[in-house]
């Protein structure tokens, strides 16, 4: 497997979780403005949505879009415990987070990046992110991770929503069991291993 990436973005949660899983696998940095890869590839060749993350499989297919991906890689090795077995209640809880995590952060951090955006819309963002945070933290009391006791690949998806707070000022300290949620996930030793592939440590 190789998994396409671009530093600190959100294909930083299926690289964690590729850490997390003890699978073989490669790595190829793409830089997104250029839409050119490490090894001097058009990314558009290999994925024609320009975004990352991407997965070439070894069945030579190609996955897209980190949710998707980040399951994929579960089920490979269920003993990891990553996601909840299929079909189960707690798989669909897990789905849900994901797709709150994208829908609802994910994208909600998109003005940030929009040059064409003003002080106010990035304002008005700050304020409606905070409300996606509170409810998090609220989810986290009492709970050392989003599903329980048990870290899953919505971990590693929130993880890096939270870590692009530091660059785009939001504050995480109004809710104490996120910001200990935070520095939980920062120290496991595939997140670690993960900032340091990355560039990012």
């Amino acid at each position: 497997m190789k998994l396409y990436y671009s530093p600190g973005a959100c294909s930083f949660s299926p690289h964690v979780v590729l850490n997390e899983s003890g699978l073989s696998f490669e790595t190829e940095k793409v830089d997104l403005k250029a839409k050119m890869t490490e090894s001097g590839i058009d990314y558009n060749t290999i994925n024609p949505k320009s975004y990352v993350p991407a997965l070439a499989m070894d069945n030579g297919e190609l996955l897209t879009e980190g949710p998707a991906i980040v399951q994929y890689i579960a089920d490979l090795v269920p003993e990891k415990k990553l996601a909840p077995p299929a079909g189960t209640l707690e798989r669909y809880r897990l789905q849900e987070w994901l797709n709150y995590i994208s829908s609802e952060i994910h994208k909600g951090f998109g003005p940030f990046f929009n040059p064409l955006a003003s002080e106010e819309m990035k304002s008005a963002t700050r304020l409606r992110l905070a409300k996606r945070f509170a409810f998090a933290a609220t989810a986290l009391e009492g709970r050392d991770y989003l599903l329980g006791d048990t870290f899953t690949v919505a971990d590693a998806y929130l993880f890096i929503m939270l870590r692009w707070t530091r660059s785009n000022g939001i504050d995480l300290s109004p809710w104490p069991a996120l910001s200990a949620y935070f520095d939980r996930i920062a120290a496991r030793p595939a997140v670690v291993a993960t900032l340091k592939e990355e560039g990012l440590l």
